[in-house]
């Protein structure tokens, strides 16, 4: 599936900013399973200096310096992206779950098992490690377990924007079991580290589909994030969206992923000056685009 996205994030600053350094991660991430056709990313104002690399984490990030007084900052990606994710092996060819937690503290799984840590937005916590316990009874294999966490989260968390915010903390989503694609997947995250499973944090995009007889909304898409979950040295990696109840295929597209959402924020930086009043708006669109 080839999908042509445009991401644009306005902000501002009610007086003008001084000086300003931004972190972006905008850019997909190229996998064997991802292909990137064309990107471009531009700012207004345009940037002093400006450099591309990758992170820690091996994802696309481009590093912004502005020294010029400006009271908005806008940044547009946009990038068209050939997405087809592989399918996960059979449920009964993967581990036990307790073979993959073993596996994960060998010394040669040292670069899964940095992500079987607790974070300050994904800690280990006893009333998510409960939760998960529910779906990984003792000998199931690993694959089962995920998808059965995946599959209770998507029937017993409401999706409702507004009621958290990005310093929302676990446990009271947990209590609420409401919120958002970022609480839900901090949830699974937590609970998924609790039994010692490595986790990891995935920003991306989603394709959405207007209700039936309503024309799309420009803009109205939103960035999505979910879950990595490590099946093991044998079939390595497998993505789950507890928002949908599903395992990833080919509606979604891989930006970046770290620990936690503070790893892949889309736009983090310092800026000096600027008034009370910040805002920010964010409008994303995400489209099919016939191949050939």
């Amino acid at each position: 599936m080839r999908y042509r996205i445009r991401h644009i994030s306005r902000y501002g600053y009610g007086t003008p900013v001084d000086l300003a350094a931004h972190m972006v991660h905008l850019r997909p991430r190229p996998r064997p399973f991802q292909s990137i056709v064309s990107e471009k990313l531009v700012t207004s104002p345009a940037p002093a200096r400006r450099r591309d690399g990758v992170d820690y984490f091996g994802n696309c990030v481009t590093w912004l310096f502005l020294d010029l007084p400006h009271a908005d900052f806008e940044v547009t990606a946009e990038s068209v992206v050939d997405v087809e994710f592989p399918s996960p092996p059979p449920v009964e060819d993967t581990l036990p779950w307790e073979q993959v937690v073993a596996a994960a503290r060998s010394p040669r799984a040292w670069r899964e098992s940095e992500f079987r840590f607790g974070t300050a937005m994904a800690p280990v916590d006893a009333a998510t490690r409960g939760y998960a316990q529910v779906s990984f009874p003792p000998g199931r294999p690993v694959l089962a377990g995920l998808v059965d966490l995946t599959t209770r989260m998507f029937r017993e968390f409401r999706f409702r924007a507004g009621v958290t915010t990005i310093s929302t903390p676990v446990s009271q989503v947990m209590q609420r079991r409401e919120g958002v694609c970022q609480d839900f997947t901090h949830v699974m995250l937590s609970a998924l580290r609790g039994l010692g499973l490595p986790a990891r944090y995935v920003s991306g995009y989603i394709r959405t589909r207007p209700p039936p007889g309503q024309p799309r909304r420009q803009g109205a898409d939103q960035s999505h994030a979910w879950v990595g979950a490590w099946l093991g040295p044998e079939h390595g990696w497998v993505d789950l969206d507890p928002t949908n109840g599903v395992v990833v295929k080919d509606e979604h597209v891989l930006v970046a992923w770290g620990r936690d959402y503070a790893d892949v924020s889309p736009v983090r930086g310092v800026i000096l000056g600027g008034g009370g009043d910040h805002w920010l708006s964010v409008s994303v669109d995400l489209e099919p685009e016939p191949v050939g």
